[in-house]
């Protein structure tokens, strides 16, 4: 099958810069309907990874996410809402992004062209054959992401990759790849929109669906959540609430004195 990249064709609409505002946005949005769709063809993909990488966490191993530019950024923003929100270790989820930190805020120039820089920072994480490591690239081409992986596969970790290109070289590379074609961009080659917003649902799914599969909610509440604010605080309280008959003071005493949601309602039902 020859490889074409979809996310590099021409976008559908012409002339962007005569459109008015309302169209502007309303032609985005109509793209941007799309992606969902996109992302439901992909699901039996998704499924295979993620039976993987329980497997991997439940018997003490860790998943990282390795890209750059847009890729490695939305990793990065999926991993550390992990412990805030499953009050997970820090370490068990990890984002890389191609030329360090500093690449978050700003573009490095040629740090995704750099073919043995990810494995160099896979190994900063004593990365080992009890991980998963997922490359993330909208293209399928990214030469950081895909030597990255071919680094994991020799060492027998387990690899996939979300990206948005049929039959691309990360796909190829991946044992377990999610391909989700969302098409053209509506600015041409802007994979930070369609392509983006497909990464970030089918990250959303990855890490959401492992966790409960670990454990990490109970019924459709984040009893594990870190309370790291007021807000967090007062939801904490009122879960315990729902879930055993004490009034908002009583709940409140409970949550401050066990730390979580979980051992608040476990030691109440133990007494």
């Amino acid at each position: 099958m020859t490889f074409t990249k979809i996310t590099e064709q021409s976008s559908k609409y012409e002339h962007l810069e005569k459109m008015s505002v309302h169209d502007l946005l309303t032609n985005i949005n109509q793209e941007d309907k799309t992606v969902p769709f996109a992302v439901e063809k992909a699901i039996p993909q998704i499924e295979a990874l993620v039976a993987q990488i329980v497997t991997k966490l439940k018997l003490g191993g860790r998943l990282f996410y390795i890209g750059a530019g847009t890729s490695g950024r939305l990793g990065i923003l999926d991993a550390s809402e992990c412990p805030p929100t499953f009050g997970v270790p820090y370490d068990l989820v990890n984002g890389i992004i191609a030329g360090g930190d500093k690449a978050i805020r700003r573009a490095v120039e040629n740090a995704e062209d750099n073919t043995e820089q990810a494995w160099i920072d896979l190994q900063a994480y004593n990365i080992t054959k009890d991980d998963v490591v997922i490359g993330i690239a909208a293209s399928g081409t990214t030469p950081y992401v895909i030597s990255g992986l071919e680094h994991c596969n020799e060492n027998d970790i387990i690899t996939g990759c979300i990206t948005c290109n049929v039959e691309s070289p990360l796909s190829q590379t991946a044992q377990f790849p999610i391909e989700v074609v969302v098409g053209p961009e509506f600015i041409t080659g802007s994979s930070r929109m369609k392509a983006g917003t497909a990464q970030k649902l089918v990250l959303n799914m990855i890490t959401t669906a492992a966790m409960i599969q670990l454990g990490k909610v109970k019924g459709n509440k984040m009893v594990d959540m870190q309370l790291s604010n007021s807000k967090l605080v007062d939801r904490g309280v009122k879960m315990i609430m729902g879930e055993i008959p004490v009034s908002y003071e009583k709940a409140s005493e409970l949550l401050h004195k066990y730390g979580s949601v979980r051992n608040a309602i476990d030691n109440f039902l133990s007494q």
